[in-house]
Parts: structure tokens; C-alpha cells; sequence
């Protein structure tokens, strides 16, 4: 009985066995670890340690549904992900639900001095308008060099975010030592933090730990595609509920029923 409970308990919206295929399971060199990730190590196999797939599985339906709630409500979602196997695969499932990302260099300050940084991202836009009405061309040969470069850098580094009109409602980070500025800004605006944490990371430094294989590409494919379907379902919940609210805006008042003849009238 017990161990159908067990089954059934496990029976989630991910399935374990798609996991072990993507090498999810696959963590860091025992020598590596760290500590406070043992409620998430299964095993250890041939000097690796082996992740538990079913808390995996577990972690994912909730930070799923804690992100999806994040969407809903409107607020943006901040992907960070600077590493090779990464960058790609975030900024291509990112796009895919229009929320913002970081894959080049964390720019320091990004979240605690989150006002300088759209002042670098409405540079580009005035840079943008230089060029549309014919400004632009008024510069010297060198000064429009220049300003193409700094568009450049900053389309190369911000561009992502160009939409990010405001902090983001949550962090969600491939590879919490590598992205600990990131980690430790969000901290300090107690922004949520989402992540995926190999064995070798301290999982205490998130809010929504997904124990998972950080560092190859199938394995962070298949992570991020769970999270970003649950987002873009958060996203469709949204959007469906501001077309009922318009709907019902835009429907036809019905008529107030006549008032009832009063007692003098009908004797007239």
C-alpha cells in the first residue's frame, strides 16, 4: 500500500524517466560537493554523485506553478544564464515567452542600480531615433563610427531587456556560482530566485532549487522547457482574463425593466 501511495505521489507533470534520458541526474565529482545538497543526492557512482530524480521531478511542478502565478500577475521574469552550453538554449526558450535574459557579462548593478541601466537602454533608443529622423548624418565620419559601436555593445549586452521597464518579479538562474553577483543582488531586493543547483552549489541561496545537471546542454534544454511552458501557461491565463474583463466592458448594459404602475396612476 505504502509503496503505490509512493507511485502515485510521483505521478507528476514531469516524467522522471524523460529526465534521466536528458542526463539531469548526472551531478558533480564527489570531491565537489557541497553539503547542503545531500536531500537531493541519491547515490554516488563511480566518484559522481547521482541526483534524485523524483525531487527533481517535484521541484520543477513547483517552481512551475510558482512562476506561472509570477506571469499571471503580469511581472517579468529575469533568465540569466552566461555560460557556453547556456547562452543559446536561454536566450531561444526565453524569447520564445518575450521575457527578458542575460547571457553576456552580468552588467554589476543590473538589479540594485536598476535606474542607470535603463538609462543605458534608452540610449539606444535615442541613438535609434538619431538615425531615423537624419540626425545621425550630421555627425563627423569618426562620431558616427563611434556611436555604432556603443549601439553595438549595448544591443549586445542589454538588448534583451529592452522591454524590462521595471524590476523583475523573479531571477531564474542557470548555475548559482557562476551567477552569484546575480544571486546576490536578488538577494538584496528580495527579488524570488529560481535556479537550477548542481551538487556543487549551495542550494540555501535560492528560493525554488531544481536539482539538476548544470552543465550539459540536454540537460538545461530540458529543464527550461518545462519552466517556460509553465510560464507561457501563466501568460495565457493572463491574457484570457483581460479578454473576459474587456468583453464584459464592452457588452450592452441590459435595459432596466419598467417601474411597476403605482396605485394613483392606474386610477387615472
Amino acid at each position: 500500500m505504502l509503496i503505490q501511495q509512493n507511485v502515485n505521489y510521483y505521478k507528476m507533470a514531469v516524467e522522471v524517466k524523460e529526465l534521466l534520458e536528458a542526463g539531469v541526474h548526472f551531478g558533480h565529482l564527489t570531491r565537489k560537493w557541497d553539503p547542503n545538497m545531500a536531500p537531493y543526492v541519491y547515490m554516488e557512482r563511480n566518484g559522481i554523485h547521482i541526483i534524485n530524480l523524483y525531487k527533481t521531478a517535484a521541484k520543477i511542478d513547483e517552481a512551475g506553478a510558482a512562476l506561472a502565478k509570477i506571469a499571471a500577475s503580469g511581472r517579468k521574469i529575469l533568465f540569466v544564464a552566461t555560460k557556453k552550453q547556456a547562452k543559446d538554449i536561454v536566450s531561444e526558450k526565453a524569447g520564445e515567452i518575450n521575457m527578458p535574459y542575460i547571457t553576456e557579462r552580468w552588467p554589476g548593478g543590473m538589479l540594485t542600480n536598476f535606474v542607470t541601466i535603463r538609462k543605458a537602454v534608452k540610449k539606444m533608443a535615442t541613438i535609434d531615433r538619431m538615425k531615423k529622423d537624419g540626425t545621425f548624418m550630421t555627425l563627423s565620419k569618426k562620431e558616427r563610427l563611434q556611436v555604432d559601436r556603443l549601439r553595438s555593445k549595448l544591443e549586445k549586452n542589454l538588448g534583451s531587456i529592452t522591454d524590462m521597464t521595471r524590476l523583475p518579479g523573479a531571477l531564474f538562474v542557470v548555475d548559482i556560482k557562476r551567477e552569484h553577483i546575480a544571486i546576490k543582488e536578488a538577494q538584496k531586493l528580495n527579488i524570488p530566485i529560481f535556479a537550477m543547483v548542481d551538487t556543487n552549489s549551495d542550494p540555501r541561496q535560492v528560493d525554488y532549487v531544481i536539482p539538476a545537471n548544470d552543465d550539459a546542454s540536454k540537460s538545461i534544454n530540458k529543464i527550461l522547457t518545462h519552466v517556460t511552458s509553465s510560464i507561457a501557461q501563466g501568460l495565457a491565463e493572463r491574457k484570457s482574463e483581460k479578454e473576459a474583463t474587456a468583453a464584459a466592458k464592452a457588452a450592452p448594459k441590459k435595459e432596466a425593466a419598467p417601474a411597476k404602475a403605482t396605485a394613483t396612476e392606474e386610477e387615472e
